[in-house]
Order: C-alpha cells, then sequence, then structure tokens
C-alpha cells in the first residue's frame, strides 16, 4: 500500500524536486510541532497523576523522579542484565579460548557449547530440564524415522503443537502426575518457568526437522544469481540468507549439534530466531560479515538505547497508566497519547532485549537476523510492519509456513493460518486471537490497493502526484489500524473495542481522530521522503 508510492517514483537525478523540498520542510515542521505537544502533555499526565499510580519505583537517572517498571518483562531483563553479562563473558571467554587452542570446528564447538548450554538451563529450569530434553530427544527420533515420508509435515507439526499448547495448559506440569515419588523434584524448578522459554524451543524443532526433511530435495534457490546481487556475498563474505541456503553435510545433523542449536544459551530465552542449516553453518566458519569494531559499535549502540528508555521511564509513566485503567477516565487525546507511548515503548523493550541476547551470538561467532532493522514510526504498511517488528521470526514463518502452503498465491487464506499460529505461540489468550484476527482483516484492503497500485502506471507528473497522494492515505489508514491492533491485543482486551470505538467516535473524539488521520498522513509522506533518500544515495 504505501510502500508502492516509493517505489513508482522515477529518480531521474540525484537532486531532490523544488516542490518535494518544500513539503518536506512542512513535514519537519509539523512533526517537530506533534513531538513538542506529545512530550508536554506526556511530562503533564506523569506529573499530574503519579501519586495514583502503581509499579512505580524510586529512580536514579533524574533526582526525585519515580521509574516506571510496570512492565514485567523489561523488569525481569533490567534486574538480570549484570548476572546476565557475567554469564555469558565467561562462556564467551572460555569457549573461544577451547576453540583456539583445540581448533574446533562443528562437532567440537556443538559439544562445548552444549556443556555450557546444559549448565546455563540448569540454573534456569532446575529439574525441569528433563522436561526440555526429553520432548527435544522424542522430537529428534520422530525427524529421523519419518523424515523421508509424504506425510512428515503432518508428523511434525502436529507433534510440536500439541506440546505448545500442552505446556501453556498445564504451566509446565508438575512431577507429581508422574507419580508421589517424583514429587520432590517440584521443590527444584529453577528460577524460570521452561515452559516460556520452551515457545522458541519449537521453533527451532520444527526448523531442524524441515531442514532435514528438505536436505536431499532441489533448492529454487538461485545461490551464483543471489551472489551477483548481495553486497555481502560479493564482498567474499556469507549473508545470512546464503547461510540458510547452504547444504550441509548429513554429519552435521547428528545429536549433539541439534541439542546444542536447540539450547544454545546467548539465544535460548528470547532468539533471535535463525534456522537449523544457518546455526550450523557458523559452528564451523564463524561469521564474518561483522568485524569486531562493528561489533563493538553494535555493543556500544545498545547501551545508548538502555539510556534512552531509562530516561523514557522515568519521565512517562505510559505502561503505568495502561496496567492501572486510569485511561479509562481520560479525553480521547490522552487515551491517544497513552496508547501511542505504549506502543513505542513496547517498541525500545524489545530491541533492547533481541539486540541484547544477538550481541552476545555475535561475539561467539554465530550471527542471527536483526529482529528490529527499522524504526517502528517508520512503517508505514503492514507487510512492512510485519517484516521489521520481530524479523527473524517473520523469516521463520514466511521459510516455514508461508511458502509450503502456496506463498503469495494464496496470500489471503495464509495470512490467516500465519497470524493465528502467531497468537497461540505467544499464549492462549483471546485478546491475542482478537489481535491476530483483526490483523488479518486489515490486511485484505491493503493487498488489494497493493495489487491495483501494481497495476497503475503513472502517465504523467499530476499522475504520480494523485498517486502519491492515494498511497499517503492508505498509509494513514494502515498505521490507525496497526493502532487499534495492537492496543486489543496487548492493552485494553477485545472487550474494549466497543469502549474505544464509542470514545473516539463521540463529539469529543471525532475531532482528535481527524487529527490523528492527518498526523498519520504527514508520517507516512515523511516516510516517504526517508525512502526516496536511501534510493538517491544508492
Amino acid at each position: 500500500m504505501g510502500t508502492s508510492a516509493a517505489n513508482k517514483e522515477n529518480f531521474k537525478g540525484s537532486r531532490i524536486e523544488p516542490w518535494k523540498q518544500k513539503e518536506l520542510y512542512f513535514l519537519v515542521t509539523y512533526a517537530f510541532v506533534f513531538y513538542v505537544i506529545i512530550i508536554r502533555r506526556s511530562l503533564q499526565l506523569s506529573h499530574d497523576y503519579g501519586k495514583q499510580l502503581f509499579g512505580l519505583r524510586p529512580g536514579w537517572l533524574i533526582p526525585r523522579q519515580l521509574n516506571d517498571v510496570t512492565d514485567a518483562q523489561w523488569r525481569n531483563l533490567r534486574g538480570n542484565i549484570p548476572v546476565l553479562t557475567v554469564v555469558f563473558g565467561i562462556f564467551t571467554l572460555l569457549a573461544n579460548l577451547m576453540r583456539a587452542f583445540f581448533n574446533l570446528k562443528v562437532g567440537g564447538m556443538s559439544i562445548i557449547w552444549l556443556l555450557f548450554s546444559l549448565t546455563y538451563l540448569s540454573y534456569l529450569h532446575g529439574a525441569c530440564i528433563i522436561f526440555v530434553l526429553s520432548i527435544a530427544t522424542v522430537n529428534f527420533l520422530l525427524v529421523k524415522i519419518f523424515a523421508q515420508k509424504k506425510y512428515f509435515p503432518l508428523v511434525i507439526w502436529s507433534y510440536n503443537s500439541f506440546f505448545l499448547v500442552c505446556n501453556r495448559i498445564y504451566e509446565g506440569y508438575s512431577f507429581s502426575i508422574f507419580g508421589q515419588q517424583w514429587a520432590f523434584l517440584d521443590n527444584f524448578r529453577g528460577t524460570f518457568r521452561w515452559h516460556i522459554c520452551f515457545n522458541f524451543v519449537v521453533l527451532r524443532m520444527i526448523s531442524f526437522g524441515f531442514d532435514y526433511h528438505w536436505r536431499d530435495q532441489d533448492s529454487h534457490f538461485d545461490m551464483e544469481k543471489h551472489c551477483k546481487r548481495c553486497h555481502i556475498c560479493k564482498s567474499g563474505k556469507s549473508c545470512y540468507q546464503a547461510l540458510q541456503e547452504s547444504r550441509p553435510q548429513n554429519d552435521k545433523f547428528a545429536y549433539t549439534t541439534y541439542l546444542c542449536y536447540l539450547l544454545y544459551a546467548p539465544l535460548y530465552i528470547a532468539g533471535p530466531i535463525l534456522s537449523f542449516k544457518a546455526f550450523a553453518s557458523q559452528l564451523e566458519v564463524t561469521q564474518n560479515t561483522h568485524s569486531v569494531k562493528n561489533v563493538a559499535l553494535y555493543g556500544f549502540r545498545w547501551l545508548f538505547s538502555l539510556l534512552l528508555m531509562e530516561l523514557m521511564t522515568h519521565l512517562f509513566y505510559y505502561n503505568s497508566f495502561a496496567n492501572s485503567g486510569l485511561w479509562k477516565h481520560m479525553s480521547p487525546m490522552d487515551i491517544f497519547i497513552i496508547g501511542y507511548g505504549v506502543l513505542n515503548f513496547m517498541w525500545l523493550k524489545f530491541l533492547l532485549i533481541w539486540r541484547f541476547f544477538r550481541f552476545w551470538s555475535l561475539i561467539n561467532g554465530i550471527e542471527a537476523p536483526e529482529n528490529m532493522p527499522k524504526c517502528i514510526n517508520n512503517c508505514h504498511s503492514l507487510e512492512d510492519f510485519w517484516k521489521n517488528w520481530h524479523a527473524s521470526f517473520n523469516k521463520w514463518l514466511v521459510r516455514y509456513i508461508y511458502i509450503p502452503l502456496g506463498g503469495s498465491q494464496k496470500k489471503l487464506l495464509n495470512v490467516w493460518v500465519v497470524f493465528t499460529f502467531v497468537a497461540i505461540w505467544h499464549d492462549l489468550e483471546w485478546k491475542l486471537l482478537s489481535w491476530a484476527w483483526l490483523t488479518c482483516l486489515f490486511f485484505i484492503p491493503e493487498l488489494a490497493l497493493k495489487s491495483a497500485a501494481n497495476a497503475f502506471q503513472a502517465e504523467s507528473s499530476f499522475g504520480e502526484f494523485i498517486f502519491r497522494e492515494i498511497n499517503a492515505v492508505a498509509g494513514a489508514i494502515t498505521i490507525t489500524s496497526l493502532m487499534v491492533a495492537n492496543l486489543v491485543g496487548f492493552v485494553i482486551g477485545p472487550k474494549g473495542i466497543n469502549w474505544l470505538l464509542d470514545s473516539f467516535l463521540s463529539k469529543e473524539g471525532l475531532p482528535v481522530l481527524g487529527a490523528m488521520f492527518i498526523t498519520f498522513y504527514v508520517g507516512t509522506k515523511l516516510m516517504f521522503h526517508i525512502e526516496e533518500a536511501r534510493k538517491r544515495s544508492r
């Protein structure tokens, strides 16, 4: 929808057209004024309601200022960063010393990392590591036994879906259900619920199964053609896609390599997710895409992002507002500000979580896809948003669900399957299913408009202008839809839809709704300029 506008542009030179330059000045000015209003009102709300909110703790960054640590995920990571840094630092040092001293390849490094990872999991899950290893071992046997069968996809999906659901229903199981003689093990369940992390293990088990199932099949991937187009591969390095499409030898599908892949400590808790073939390839030859200098800069950028998050949670109490329910009694303008703030907090939170673990993986020579390659405020189509939000999961979904179901030929049907799986994978909650199905509904008009846009050819400057304006309006609609879907899925729930509509369709809410739409329209056009600037710089 929105992305088509920039793609249709005909760049006849490196200089921006005069009317576009004037438009850009206006758009930047509007954006500046918008954020001044948002920041001032956010500060005022946090000051006025600070005593009525819960989950606020004494801050450290700004004197006499409270810190919003309401979000459990962020609170847990924030509190455990020092411990995780020490643990991964020790593991990294030992692993790299042993790799260099003994000249270890796939088999040796898989054993080294497996031993480290089992030590790590023993601390995290205690006796519950038995559940993890038992389910993983049976999955390995099923893959080896049924990989050559036509019904293999049914076997692997049934097995993994069964445990994905049962793990949540029974909350990780109790040892006492296997007999009272095992009940004492329930006193040694570790510090972290194993069935939460196991969602990522399920994705890896499916990846291993299908990569093994497809190992002897002809790939439609043209490596020679890819290397000519990929700037990374052109330089003699190996990009993630090239690693994923490589043809590993059968000995790389060994049980120790499989377990090492499932339990690899730096990526175990939260990812990012990478395919089995990409992982196994890097055990033999460590990633060469990122230099030591680039990895160090990546770490410093993470520290800067952490400081930005601390500043945000000290000044703006968006999450506390959302959890307290106070926003239900506020004006439509304030509801929009809080909702917008929550979504930006979520983006920065996940960026910090995923980049922290990816940083440690890069230091150890394993490159995983970047999960947040673009800012949440620089996406104006649903497709673009989902390619850049948990991007590694998106790559996994495309490879193991979307393409096997028919890919773009059955796009309208496939998105329902993909997003339903995404919702169930996250948790068994109706609000997540509502979020998934709302997203699918919003996808339908976008796909229809994209299809029409691809068939349209602007034959004049005026036609090009009209096409651009239509796409900007479409982008504004998409951003509004994304906000609604994410607020329903992660804040207000499906029961809050009617309340949300009543608030914004009221006499007081309609002007706010109109201002929101204009703001998103301006934001979309600003994104067009960013895309065009990138194209001119190539």
